[in-house]
């Protein structure tokens, strides 16, 4: 198949990617890189898929050195109301799978109208772009987020998520209304994904995996919040794929609806805990500043993924040690 996948050079988007690649399928990767974190990680990243940064131009098709023409990447923001209809046009989408997005729960505080553009603006006009070009399909990120401060535990997709304390969280729990919405009406196959806490090789410089890493093996102290009084559904890349790929090519009966799915290990860490992972991993103990909970934090993820793995197979098989020894290796490798 002919798949476009949005956010192709940030973490999950990139490993996607390299997955559909893999299984044969034809991938245009569409990003806008924006500099959120450090952009060389991005590059690195598309240099992996055979796209060199020198190549690189806003609204220019690049083709892979290493996939030739079975990956195109394209510069580009999901808001851009000009451009992005016209690659809809020129382009035959089996489907589609949306991981562009501006991150960070924290960041939203600081800077709402990026999440505004991207997550509000940009989604409307991927769905439009997918109602008119008729795609069958289109699988989203939507993030545990939206959960907010729900102490009923685990997480339940059929759970209240009214209550969102961030504006990252309000703009993915706007995506699944909207994408319902889409569904609705023009019967457009719709699956929101609600990551939880996902690391390895090739993470984002802004998570705690990677914070983490980078402190300890370079003796600097890290920030310990709440405490350490935090519990996170950390999820390994290769388990987030396997089900992110399951959602798209596994093919159903069904008549076309909104779907909403957790995608976790459904196995909470405690923060403390994880840490102490990574210590035994690198040899080396942490400086712990122990600070208080941030604004836009919750207590604890934890998710329940019984749905997806009743109707896509979905199990995670990777434990946290051994996931922590893989990114502890990319990591001194890449840096």
């Amino acid at each position: 198949m002919k798949i476009l996948v949005t956010g192709a050079a940030g973490f999950i988007g990139y490993h996607l990617c390299e997955k559909l690649l893999s299984l044969g399928h034809t991938v245009v990767g569409l990003d806008n890189i924006n500099d959120y974190y450090d952009t060389n990680l991005k590059f690195a990243r598309l240099k992996n898929l055979g796209i060199a940064e020198s190549r690189i131009k806003y609204n220019k098709n690049v083709v892979s050195e290493l996939h030739h023409e079975q990956f195109i990447f394209i510069q580009m923001n999901l808001e851009d109301q000009n451009n992005l209809p016209l690659l809809f046009e020129n382009n035959t989408f089996s489907m589609v799978c949306n991981l562009a997005a501006q991150a960070g729960v924290r960041y939203s505080i600081e800077q709402p109208m990026k999440y505004v553009e991207s997550n509000i603006v940009g989604f409307v006009n991927l769905l439009e772009c997918v109602r008119h070009a008729k795609v069958e399909k289109l699988v989203y990120a939507s993030s545990s987020s939206v959960y907010g401060m729900n102490d009923k535990i685990p997480f339940s997709v059929e759970d209240n998520v009214d209550h969102p304390i961030s504006m990252y969280a309000a703009t993915k729990k706007s995506n699944e209304l909207m994408a319902y919405t889409y569904s609705h009406l023009f019967g457009i196959a719709t699956i929101g994904l609600r990551f939880f806490t996902v690391y390895g090789p090739w993470g984002r410089p802004d998570m705690a995996m990677f914070l983490f890493t980078d402190a300890i093996l370079n003796d600097k102290p890290i920030k310990v919040f709440n405490e350490g009084n935090l519990s996170r559904d950390f999820t390994y890349i290769d388990d987030i794929i396997n089900g992110v790929v399951a959602t798209m090519l596994t093919k159903r009966d069904e008549k076309p609806t909104h779907s909403i799915y957790n995608i976790g290990n459904s196995k909470p860490v405690k923060l403390l805990d994880f840490i102490e992972a990574i210590e035994k991993e690198t040899g080396k103990v942490a400086q712990k500043n122990m600070i208080s909970m941030q604004p836009g934090d919750v207590m604890q993820t934890w998710a329940d993924t019984s749905a997806l793995s009743k109707d896509f197979n979905y199990e995670p098989t990777t434990s946290i040690q051994d996931g922590i020894r893989s990114f502890v290796s990319w990591y001194k490798m890449f840096y």
